[in-house]
């Protein structure tokens, strides 16, 4: 399989999970608007969210993936699978005693990381602290599952684990249809989505656990006990929980900040479900796929296939996400419009809010992709120390510019603070692995990057422009179905623009994307001999 198909197998899943993601963001955007329980909700998810790609998404899947690909080249199935029972063990009782540990601080958590601005308002304080409490065992099931997940991973079946997360929007999209039909109030609402969260969870460890024994790893509890291995596991896992987990921090560090605005946590969850599509599509799947890819490289002395995964990588992440940020930057508006602006959103006059956050988000997105791109370059030789402390200065940097223009932008501050993070951070990131010649230059990679900025920067200027052309049938007057129609009719014809100026400026070509699948066969038809 190639490394184009690999991508587009994780690549499915994400966008499946992300679709349902908006489906689910309408409708509680819809039930909830901007108010005190969409504030509430927001805040409380954030937290066990981030532990979850902290711990689990962060570690896993660039401190566990490796080792565990080396123990089945050293072991085979057999020796994989001890090396997982011992980790399990471990992971589970610590697991256990985190879980017990932050429900009972739950109250002094909410009041001084999670949304210190709600202490001053009883209501909504009362009211996170029970949501996160709800919700907070949820980071078990899913620590659990990412460990299954990075197990399937590095056995190259990716689709199970991709597939898993679209079942947390299923449910609360049902919980919230079954709400509806009820006719709910709001604060009913926040507790059977609570509810759902943890439901969520153990239906995603269900179905990560049965494909991992159908993959032939079948994984029984044993004692926690610190055994070389584990202790090499724990060494990487901690650095690269905080690297890997670098989005989350600061989107965690901006809701703390903007607890203390009325409405501003919600404006920035509900643009952040937006920016996370092209962030997830893209950013997760290159990161999923590229670290094991490149860790065999690296352990085959093959040289040249790293340089070129690594460069095939970046490629295709900006061919992808470059578009992508310029349409964000350009038609932010009527994307917010057509996805939220009904029901309580639309009493909150909340869309001009949502979507200059999202515009200022669309410009660190390629930073944030490409973060994921460079990052593998250090897991893969077992350096997870250098990007924790890029990691560290990124999140300095972000607090320091969101506590600065906070006070003065509102929540667009928060996510102007986000942007600049993300790009200092790929750029030492990138700084260093040219430096230690861990990243050669590839001539056709800088040919191209130029060519897909302009490509992209033309379609962005094409689309504002097309945008004031249908601005009648964009408007907030205009139906449903008529902006739907408009704004399809927008994006289409701009990705079709970009295609076109992408392939006759030469960012990139045919020939090029079909050298890169036949060589990708070939390399994994000898693997698989």
């Amino acid at each position: 399989m190639s490394l184009v198909k690999k991508f587009a197998t994780v690549a499915s899943g994400t966008l499946m999970s992300r679709v349902l993601g908006f489906t689910r963001e309408m409708l509680m955007a819809a039930a909830l608007g901007t108010g005190p329980v969409a504030d509430a909700f927001y805040a409380a998810f954030q937290f066990p969210n981030t532990f979850r790609r902290l711990f689990a998404e962060g570690a896993f899947n660039t401190a566990f993936v490796p080792l565990f690909a080396k123990e089945i080249e050293a072991g085979g199935i057999d020796g994989a699978r001890r090396f997982s029972e011992e980790v399990f063990g471990v992971l589970f009782s610590v697991l256990i005693a985190l879980t017990i540990v932050m429900e009972l601080a739950m109250p002094l958590l909410v009041r001084t990381i999670i949304a210190p601005g709600f202490a001053g308002d009883p209501q909504k304080y009362g009211l996170t602290v029970a949501l996160a409490t709800i919700m907070f065992p949820y980071l078990m099931c899913m620590s659990l599952a990412a460990m299954m997940a990075g197990m399937l991973n590095s056995l190259r079946r990716y689709f199970a684990a991709a597939i898993a997360p679209v079942f947390l929007n299923v449910i609360l999209i049902a919980v919230l249809g079954h709400a509806w039909y009820k006719g709910a109030d709001g604060l009913s609402v926040g507790y059977a989505m609570a509810w759902g969260v943890m439901a969520a969870g153990v239906v995603q460890l269900a179905i990560v656990w049965i494909a991992a024994r159908h993959a032939g790893i079948s994984i029984g509890f044993k004692r926690p006990r610190l055994t070389p291995n584990v202790k090499r596991l724990l060494w990487l896992a901690l650095p690269a929980a905080i690297t890997g987990g670098i989005t989350q921090i600061n989107t965690l560090i901006g809701t703390a900040i903007a607890s203390t605005q009325a409405s501003a946590v919600s404006s920035l969850a509900l643009a952040d479900r937006v920016y996370q599509l092209p962030l997830g599509v893209v950013g997760i799947a290159v990161a999923i796929v590229l670290l094991p890819e490149l860790s065999r490289a690296l352990k085959a002395g093959n040289l040249v296939e790293a340089a070129s995964l690594q460069n095939r990588s970046v490629e295709f992440t900006l061919f992808l996400t470059l578009p992508a940020a310029a349409a964000l930057l350009a038609i932010s508006e009527p994307i917010v419009r057509l996805l939220y602006e009904r029901g309580e959103f639309a009493a909150s006059g909340a869309t001009s809010t949502v979507s200059a956050i999202l515009a200022i988000f669309g410009l660190g997105l390629p930073a944030f992709v490409l973060i994921k791109a460079f990052t593998p370059g250090y897991f893969a030789r077992e350096d997870t120390k250098t990007p924790m402390v890029f990691a560290a200065i990124s999140v300095a940097v972000n607090i320091a510019t969101a506590l600065m223009l906070f006070p003065r932008m509102g929540a667009p501050g928060i996510a102007v603070a986000s942007a600049i993070a993300g790009w200092v951070n790929a750029l030492m990131l990138l700084a260093v692995l040219v430096r230690r010649g861990h990243w050669g230059h590839d001539a056709p990679l800088m040919r191209r990057i130029p060519r897909l900025v302009l490509s992209s920067a033309l379609m962005g200027g094409a689309l504002y422009g097309g945008a004031i052309w249908l601005a009648p049938w964009l408007a907030s007057s205009a139906p449903v179905l008529s902006q739907a129609t408009a704004l399809a009719l927008l994006c289409g014809a701009g990705a079709l623009l970009y295609f076109v100026l992408a392939f006759a400026t030469g960012g990139t070509d045919i020939a090029m994307i079909r050298r890169n699948i036949r060589r990708g066969q070939a390399a994994a038809a000898s693997m698989e001999e």
